[in-house]
């Protein structure tokens, strides 16, 4: 990437698996576990910095998933929701990024070719989402004029306030297909494996 344009991928990857039972980074899935996958595909993304936010089950996950190229950050608050992970990882962002993408850690549908789409047709917009078929989905991407914004979310929910609070600025870029199936349940799990 150009030094101008330089981007961060994050990988939230700090829940706690509540619903599931057991840490759904862990899972099997393909050769690996399913963080794994994503982190494969985060590498593959020539990001010019690689994050990954561990919470619940962190030391087990340092064990078992590959973090060669990563950058970890341990969220002990990640029973806040994901805002208070991408809260934990704005310190650690390079001061050269321009951008900051964010991935989930257990949406293993994502692919490589989606992110640069998105940074490409982003330009210098403030932020970028992906549109897909059947609504917006992740990755999304922030550039450096929201840090301060994200900074101050709360919850789950709180990158989409933010996407409806800037919604005259954000670039909706057409992605093919329908949102990526993350994993929150077994039955999310069996129905993933089920379409691999």
């Amino acid at each position: 990437m150009a030094a101008e344009h330089r981007a961060t991928g994050l990988v939230l990857a700090a829940g706690g698996s509540a619903r599931l039972g057991r840490p759904k980074q862990l899972l099997p899935y393909g050769d690996a576990t399913l963080l794994d996958h994503i982190l494969r595909t985060a590498r593959e993304c020539a990001f010019d910095q690689l994050l990954c936010v561990l919470g619940g089950a962190a030391s087990e996950v340092r064990d078992a998933v590959e973090l060669g190229g990563v950058q970890v950050i341990v969220n002990d608050q990640f029973g806040l929701g994901c805002s208070s992970s991408i809260a934990a990882a704005l310190g650690a962002i390079d001061a050269r990024s321009e951008v900051l993408v964010l991935m989930l850690g257990d949406q293993p549908g994502v692919r490589a070719a989606t992110v640069a789409k998105l940074l490409a047709a982003r330009g210098g917009a403030p932020l970028a989402a992906c549109a897909y078929e059947d609504g917006r989905g992740h990755p999304l991407a922030f550039g450096r004029q929201l840090f301060g914004e994200l900074a101050k979310l709360h919850g789950d929910k709180g990158v989409w306030k933010l996407l409806d609070r800037f919604a005259d600025e954000l670039v909706e870029v057409p992605i093919a297909g329908p949102i990526p199936r993350d994993v929150d349940t077994w039955q999310d799990y069996e129905a993933l494996s089920a379409s691999t």
